[in-house]
């Protein structure tokens, strides 16, 4: 991990949808918890050591205590269903401090938010500063039903209500969302955000960029990804510049496996890409870029890469490390 972790305790756990719990995070001791913005999330370590990342979805203005949601998902690699399952009001839990990689932009004239699914959550924290500060926007949240829709009655009760539509894939067919029409026209100095399952993000994404969206307006979160494996992944070799030592990577096995079985660690949070924590600079050589976290531009300049879920295109790939 990439930073370190400090101690809170479950003060409320509550259903908000079907498979959907949230929790209340506070200190111990009583104090405020450190101050985060809207988009941030925090890393957690669930019930049996792994480390999972959750947005923070309460009032960015709050330090008394810290609101995450999480999905039970019995396909997910144990995290969702131990928080589910062995986390308890009065539990303690060890998390980082917020880290934010999808801020808002405080200069836009106008925000277009759209969430799918638990993507909600960094969107609904987003919802609530930008009414806090009077600022211009629109939020779309699509759901299969219902009884799905996380939060539900929280936005309905709001303040910014009526800036918020609700889409249910089960309901009317006048009321489910077209992403494409509704981004048909981009508007000059609105900004879009979007959060939720891949399918849903890419869609809107593509959606965007066919209507013409400046990728300088678009801003999403991927809050899981599947790692990419092909059949014709080969194995490469790593070279770590201070040492000058050389890796082999095998065809099954990630780089941070790999070098970890080695002795050398890198640290790692997500291991899918999404969250950034085991970036690292590359000093020679063509990553195979498969993470959901660095832009476009990033991956073209080639001089870094998350070695969680990427791979090498060259034979060789030196590692500032």
């Amino acid at each position: 991990m990439s930073q370190a972790m400090f101690e809170v305790r479950v003060s409320r756990k509550r259903a908000e949808a079907v498979d959907i719990c949230s929790y209340e995070l506070v200190r111990p001791d009583g104090k405020a918890l450190p101050v985060f913005s809207a988009g941030a999330h925090i890393d957690v370590q669930v019930p049996g050591g792994m480390v999972r990342q959750y947005s923070l979805c309460n009032d960015a203005t709050l330090t008394t205590h810290y609101l995450i949601a999480v999905l039970r998902d019995p396909k997910s690699r144990g995290g969702s269903v131990a928080m589910h399952d062995a986390l308890q009001e009065g539990d303690l839990l060890r998390i980082s401090e917020p880290k934010n990689h999808f801020p808002l932009v405080h200069a836009a004239k106008r925000s277009l938010l759209m969430a799918g699914g638990i993507g909600v959550t960094p969107i609904l924290c987003m919802a609530q500063r930008l009414h806090n500060t009077d600022a211009e926007f629109e939020m779309h949240y699509c759901t299969r039903s219902l009884e799905r829709t996380a939060f539900h009655g929280r936005i309905a009760g709001s303040e910014f209500a009526r800036r918020v539509h609700f889409h249910h894939d089960d309901g009317p067919i006048e009321r489910k969302l077209d992403i494409a029409a509704l981004l048909a026209q981009p508007i000059e100095g609105t900004h879009l955000y979007v959060c939720g399952p891949a399918g849903f993000l890419e869609f809107v994404l593509a959606s965007a960029r066919k209507a013409g969206w400046n990728e300088g307006q678009i801003h999403y979160e991927f809050f899981g990804a599947e790692v990419v494996h092909v059949d014709t992944d080969v194995a490469f070799d790593v070279k770590i510049a201070s040492t000058g030592k050389v890796y082999t990577i095998a065809a099954d096995k990630s780089v941070t496996t790999a070098l970890a079985e080695q002795g050398v660690e890198i640290p790692v949070s997500c291991e899918q890409g999404v969250c950034g924590t085991c970036l690292t600079r590359v000093l020679e050589g063509e990553p195979d870029h498969r993470d959901q976290y660095l832009l476009e531009e990033e991956r073209v300049a080639n001089d870094q890469f998350t070695p969680c879920c990427s791979r090498a295109r060259s034979r060789l790939l030196v590692l500032d490390l």
